[in-house]
């Protein structure tokens, strides 16, 4: 061996070899998954479709053509109009962009909310457990759709975000207390017992060791919160309990659609096909991160 290889043969040796983070191991499992690849470039697609698309148009959500009512698509309006003379390509990118908005708002509100209860509950114990169980065994058992039905009025013109708030508080509860039963586990380890005999307040230990350890948890719930929220949405504006015109959602769109669905499909299938291909595209996304962080689940479900 001359001498520049037996130098790089001891560079090599010397050199410690980095394991790959655990975001890392993930992330390769996510993207190894068709599922996750699938539903991930349909996501984004789909981002780019609501906020890029109505540029491509020269009609906006708010604009009338009242020479083309209820017309099927054309070059001129490329998903056709509604009763109104609305653009409904135009609007159905509106109600998607606003859609795509309060479900992620909402899975992200509901998650963090989960996290903080959960793990502040598993944590402290005594009565600071009893009381916020007490709080979440509530809000369990409070009709959801009723009090966001009764408090619909509120949300009215710019509005939206209490109802993104509202619709988040009624989320969490099953979250937090599986978040709570991992806290009680996780408390007892070795790294949180040296974090408190080395006099870290419980605070930082709770948002800097217990909740990280939690991520995944966390990470896979927000994903699949999403859907649940959107679907949650479209379900209120449906009966015209969340966002209220003149702003849109899929649910005003599928609730107007459904008038006139028989002779003019065109003002209901569009927003529904989206509906349905954007809910799935989360559920892949889900389904495949709860696989990446858990493949030993991933290969026991393959096996029943």
């Amino acid at each position: 061996m001359s001498l520049p290889e037996e130098e790089l043969a001891e560079e090599l040796t010397e050199r410690p070899v980095r394991a790959p983070s655990r975001m890392r191991i993930v992330g390769r499992r996510f993207f190894a998954s068709k599922q996750g690849v699938i539903g991930f470039a349909v996501l984004v697609f789909l981002f780019l479709l609501a906020f890029i698309g109505p540029h491509f148009t020269k009609w906006t959500y708010t604009d009338k053509d009242f020479t083309a009512f209820l017309q099927p698509p054309s070059a001129e309006h490329w998903f056709g109009t509604l009763q109104t003379g609305a653009d409904v390509y135009a609007v159905t990118l509106r109600g998607m962009q606003k859609s795509l908005i309060v479900g992620l708002l909402a899975a992200l509100l509901s998650t963090a909310l989960a996290a903080t209860v959960g793990a502040f509950a598993g944590f402290f114990l005594g009565w600071t457990d009893r009381t916020l169980t007490w709080m979440t065994d509530l809000l369990l058992v409070l009709p959801a759709f009723l009090i966001l039905a009764i408090m619909s009025p509120l949300f009215g013109d710019g509005q939206w975000v209490l109802f993104v708030v509202m619709l988040a508080l009624f989320l969490w509860m099953v979250t937090s207390k599986i978040v709570r039963g991992m806290t009680i586990s996780l408390k007892e380890r070795e790294f949180i017992q040296a974090a408190k005999f080395m006099g870290v307040s419980p605070m930082k230990i709770i948002f800097r060791h217990v909740i990280p350890n939690l991520s995944s948890l966390l990470i896979v719930d927000a994903t699949l919160n999403v859907s649940a929220a959107i679907l949650t949405e479209t379900s209120l504006s449906y009966f015209g309990f969340g966002i209220q015109p003149p702003d849109v959602s899929f649910g005003t769109l599928i609730a107007d659609g459904t008038k006139t669905a028989v002779y003019a499909p065109w003002t209901f299938w569009f927003v529904a096909v989206l509906l349905i291909i954007t809910v799935l595209s989360v559920n892949l996304i889900g389904d495949a991160l709860r696989d990446a962080f858990d493949p030993s689940a991933a290969r026991r479900t393959k096996k029943r």
